[in-house]
């Protein structure tokens, strides 16, 4: 067995003119069979690296997600529960509605009685204490920054006809005079403002569902092993790492660990997008949150809580999306433009109407100004978009950590593109088997190939393994197998010397067509070849129709790889795209740099290993396949299925979220600065004046034309490759 144990450490391999030696060492490891590849992906090194460095900010990112209900440029939306305040305002709200005549009119359903007025007035006061608080404390927030916005103008909006309504009922009662009161208008703005911001939560909400999900992957128990043997049934919370847990088949994994005994199939596609159900021995990694197949796994914990890769993953999430992007501060931007119209169109109104009429008359017109100034359609309009593009991306396996990158996206000149593993699936596959003599069959050679690759490890070797196994082939079995250093492997069977050598290493020209790119391995038999195997790796299904996708939206594709010519000539000649080959790290940097250096908008995507410099620099760096440490770190973008077709989805999802922002502000906006000059009665003159009841009504139907275009933010049904 010695010879065997010797064979399969494999160092030689040195079959083909080593073609992939070259490769850049870690993409070939990184890419090893890919079934095994997201052990590696979410390793110790990741783990411990990703919480050295505080998981992005980890702790405070959580929080940034979380208190402002998982969008940024909102920070006031912590003021409160919004559902509540709703739903406990409503009775309130209905009672002052239906004591109170609507701008002046009693309406059918609407009735007074003696002091109902003050009732109302009453009724009000706790309305607007209680109701109003979330936007008055918001308010506060806003002027500390010196950036009146929103919650300047709602609060402006029921501040206004609130303290008015209450001067008019005071008033009516010192000169015996009938007032016209506003109650009726500030009831049900903050009503509307209340209902929207509910709406506007639930929606903003419904992005944190990927988080949602992730965590409910994970069991709320776990059966921990004690030292005797027995099993103890413990919350997953009060799990630390070196405990011992039993998973059932069928059961979740608790917590990342390692296995310590037991075999099982484990299916991770939620998390790593490997659709496979990947077989784990002991010693192999299991990921918190994957589900167990058939056997019973004893895992010792390594990772618990907030180091946890789902963790990492929540976290990269609610990063994404307390995120303010620029388009959302050009939002709060807006709203602090219509604060200060609102205000200064108001003013010009009431000191021209006090001069063509009367002071009552030139407060109902400013009263009605500020008041329909309230920008709710405006505050709604970006929050809803992303809260809908996000949860689209998670459900596509896109995860947006930095949601400008939606934005640079749509403006993107080039994008280079990693080879290995992006483009191709890293893996060595047999392309074509060759005979030079009548002597064997196919099947003959297939068998002797896999008999002398017998206990190697190395991904060619495997390659030819799994070959003749798809093939039905039983490998012959070999006597004795030894190493050609430098050149390949030797072995004896049935009575015959066989060498498996790399072309270069036979030295003759074979009458053979060699597929481009492919590594060659001769089976020589008394120093004749009877045979050869030639060894590819794989494009992805999807590689194709992603290079056609970026010429359609004139993105220039650029494959840069640290492969060599030979390789990456034959990949690029398939793909029909400009290539870059034997591309170090700092070449890929560099070449980066000379495209932003020529005033080109850059996309790069590669797998995080040796494209992590270039990721970082790039305008949009695109990482495939989640669960690299560098990958979550450097790029803005991960495609957790690391399928190139899903770039084409996300250049897709950005164009479609940049123009529902666009669209979202216009209808939010233009409605606003429409309404305030009539509201301020500058169509007067001809008859024309909008009520604050009636501005309120436009309003809430700006809101939800808004809310209801957001939700038509849809991605074309992916054709299905797989």
């Amino acid at each position: 067995m010695s010879n065997n144990k010797k064979h399969s450490s494999h160092s030689h391999h040195n079959h083909g003119d080593m073609d992939h030696s070259k490769h850049d060492h870690n993409e070939m490891e990184h890419h090893g069979d890919h079934n095994h590849q997201h052990d590696e992906h979410v390793g110790h090194a990741y783990h411990e690296e990703q919480v050295e460095e505080g998981a992005h900010g980890g702790h405070h990112d959580h929080h940034a997600g979380h208190d402002h209900s998982g969008h940024g440029g909102h920070e006031h939306h912590h003021h409160g529960d919004f559902k509540e305040l709703f739903l406990k305002s409503l009775p309130l709200g209905i009672i002052i509605m239906l004591l109170s005549p609507m701008f002046g009119f009693q309406l059918p359903f609407q009735f007074t009685f003696q002091y109902s007025d003050i009732l109302v007035a009453l009724l009000s006061t706790i309305l607007y204490i209680y109701g109003g608080k979330p936007f008055y404390m918001g308010a506060v927030d806003e002027f500390k920054e010196k950036a009146p916005g929103m919650m300047a103008l709602v609060t402006l909006g029921i501040s206004v006809s609130y303290f008015y309504s209450v001067y008019a009922v005071i008033a009516g009662y010192v000169t015996g005079e009938h007032v016209m009161d506003f109650f009726f208008e500030f009831s049900s703005l903050v009503l509307i403002m209340l209902l929207g911001h509910w709406i506007e939560m639930k929606a903003v909400g419904e992005a944190g569902d990927a988080q949602k999900a992730l965590a409910e992957l994970v069991p709320k128990d776990a059966h921990v092993v004690l030292e005797d043997d027995s099993i103890e049934t413990r919350p997953v919370a009060d799990l630390q790492v070196g405990d011992l847990i039993r998973v059932q088949a069928g059961e979740n994994v608790p917590a990342d660990g390692t296995i310590q005994r037991g075999e099982s199939r484990v299916n991770e596609a939620l998390l790593t997008g490997e659709s496979k159900s990947i077989e784990k021995n002991p010693g192999d990694e299991v990921i918190g949150g994957s589900t167990n197949g058939s056997g019973v796994l004893y895992v010792e914990i390594k990772q618990t809580g907030d180091k946890s890769f789902i963790s990492q993953v929540q976290t990269l999430i609610s990063q994404a999306q307390s995120q303010p992007s620029r388009a959302e501060n050009l939002a709060q931007k807006v709203a602090g433009w219509l604060f200060y119209i609102a205000v200064i169109v108001a003013l010009i109104a009431f000191v021209i109407w006090m001069v063509i009429a009367d002071v009552p008359m030139a407060v109902i017109f400013t009263v009605t100004t500020l008041v329909i100034a309230c920008p709710h359609a405006l505050g709604l309009a970006i929050p809803l978009v992303t809260a809908r593009s996000t949860s689209l991306g998670a459900s596509r396996g896109l995860l947006v950590k930095d949601r400008d990158a939606l934005e640079l996206t749509t403006n993107a000149d080039v994008m280079v593109l990693d080879k290995t593993g992006t483009l191709t699936t890293g893996e060595f596959k047999v392309s074509d088997v060759e005979l030079f003599n009548d002597k064997y069959t196919k099947d003959e050679i297939v068998a002797l190939l896999a008999g002398i690759e017998g206990g190697s490890s190395h991904p060619i070797a495997q390659s030819i393994i799994s070959y003749a196994e798809q093939q039905g082939i039983r490998p012959v079995s070999f006597d004795s197998i030894d190493v050609i250093s430098g050149a390949g492997v030797e072995g004896q069977a049935n009575g015959h010397r066989y060498q498996l050598i790399s072309q270069k290493a036979y030295g003759r020209n074979l009458d053979m067509d060699i597929p481009k790119g492919a590594t060659l391995s001769v089976l020589v038999e008394n120093d004749e070849a009877i045979g050869a195997v030639a060894l590819g790796d794989e494009l992805k299904p999807t590689s194709k129709d992603l290079i056609q996708a970026l010429k359609k939206n004139k993105i220039q594709p650029i494959m840069a790889t640290g492969d060599n010519e030979k390789a990456a000539q034959g990949a690029a000649e398939i793909l029909g795209i400009d290539y870059l080959a034997s591309q170090s790290p700092q070449d890929k940097y560099e070449l980066v740099e000379k495209l932003k250096a020529e005033g080109k908008k850059v996309i790069m995507v590669g797998d995080g290993v040796n494209d992590a410099p270039s990721l970082a620099l790039a305008d949009v760096g695109i990482a495939v396949g989640a669960g690299t440490q560098v990958a979550l770190d450097s790029a803005d973008v991960i495609l957790t299925q690391s399928d190139p077709g899903d770039i084409e989805s996300f250049i897709e999802l950005a164009q479609k979220t940049t123009r529902k922002m666009k669209e979202n502000l216009v209808w939010g906006a233009g409605y606003n600065f429409i309404a305030i000059p009539i509201a301020a009665g500058i169509l007067a003159p001809i008859g024309i004046t909008l009520s604050p009841a009636i501005g309120a009504v436009l309003m809430s139907v700006s809101t939800v034309v808004v809310a209801i275009n957001a939700m038509f933010l849809r991605l074309d049904p992916k054709s299905s490759v797989d």
